[in-house]
């Protein structure tokens, strides 16, 4: 299935029925008086966060979404049935927007989680509601409220704990496999990863947490170069960035993928991007340490080169050498942090 994580769409509720104005004609009842029901209310819009799905790929085909009128009173008080809410099912991570504004509506951010979209009309007032002691026989009511209508943008952000980012060919995917069960497309060429991939990292028994990689970055990114500026916002329910470091690049004389060169770029188009990304905590993996016979050399120079304070960890993807101490060391570190409450509904 197409992996699409931005979709918009129209909502509209229902209108409310029209109130009836009618008098109640029986025999042996003179003077019956008025008997107008009510008009019922309007079908509503909810928007439901469902984990069975990861993909906003429905919205893209069925863009406009309706609830029921309200049907309208009639007489013998008969009042008119509601019309039916409908549910629009999403994944959870699901940020609701409204188009115009960009105001937002609604942060589906745990499985079951539901949000009003668009509210229906009320029903209108028979004229039963107008009789009075000087108002024998009301001919008076009231028609149905339109429904609200909408236009809104969904944006989907994969829910993780950890998001792996890096140059293209760095061995995001390569680590994922060897840490998760998940099994993203690995090859020899750049841009490799088209779609964000989920593992769950098993870490004991009762104890796991999710990693999320995306499309390696290039310089440019922030501004639309390249693939990763699509999938940058998947990083931002994340708390720990895990950044992949190429210590034996393919071509060394290539100064863009040089590994100094390569942190200083993804440093700065995370700070394009936003900068509360590129303030949360990153760890620097240094990748395909079986590959560099003098790979702790190298590590010793990168780091004096960017004068990194931070934990660093180096591995080898292909192997599994070192990833199970980084996932350990990522485990204490999620422990020790745990995560913001969301709201869940925010409009």
């Amino acid at each position: 299935m197409k992996f699409i994580d931005e979709a918009k769409i129209q909502v509209h509720a229902g209108k409310g029925g029209d109130g009836s104005a009618a008098f109640r004609r029986e025999r042996y009842v003179p003077r019956g008086g008025p008997s107008g029901g009510d008009g019922g209310r309007g079908g509503s819009v909810w928007a439901v966060a469902d984990r069975n799905l990861n993909t906003l790929i429905d919205y893209r085909f069925a863009r406009v979404h309706r609830a029921d009128d309200g049907a309208a009173g009639a007489g013998s008080d008969k009042y008119g049935r509601g019309g039916s809410d409908i549910e629009l099912r999403m994944p959870v991570g699901t940020i609701v927007r409204d188009a115009e504004s960009g105001d937002p509506v609604a942060d589906l951010a745990r499985d079951g989680d539901r949000a009003l979209l668009a509210r229906g009309g009320r029903g209108g007032l028979g004229n039963l509601h107008f009789k009075s002691s000087v108002n024998r026989a009301p001919r008076q009511h009231t028609r149905g409220e339109p429904g609200e209508s909408r236009e809104l943008a969904l944006e989907l952000r994969v829910l993780a704990d950890v998001g792996l980012l890096g140059l293209p060919n760095a061995g995001k995917s390569t680590l994922i496999r060897a840490v998760s069960s998940a099994r993203p497309k690995v090859a020899d060429y750049p841009f490799t990863t088209l779609n964000p991939s989920l593992g769950v990292v098993r870490i004991g028994q009762d104890a796991s947490f999710v990693v999320a990689d995306i499309p390696g970055l290039i310089e440019g990114a922030a501004e639309g170069a390249g693939l990763g500026h699509q999938f940058l916002r998947h990083l931002a329910r994340t708390r720990l960035l895990l950044h992949l470091v190429d210590i034996a690049p393919a071509d060394p004389d290539d100064e863009a993928s040089a590994p100094v060169a390569g942190v200083r770029t993804i440093v700065r188009e995370l700070r394009k991007y936003d900068e509360a990304l590129y303030r949360k905590p990153r760890w620097l993996v240094f990748n395909k340490i079986d590959v560099a016979t003098d790979a702790d050399e190298r590590i010793a120079s990168i780091v004096r080169a960017l004068r990194w304070k931070g934990p660093w960890f180096k591995v080898s993807a292909l192997s599994g050498a070192g990833c199970r101490d980084l996932c350990n060391a990522a485990h204490r570190f999620l422990d020790a942090t745990p995560r913001a409450a969301r709201a869940r509904r925010v409009a």
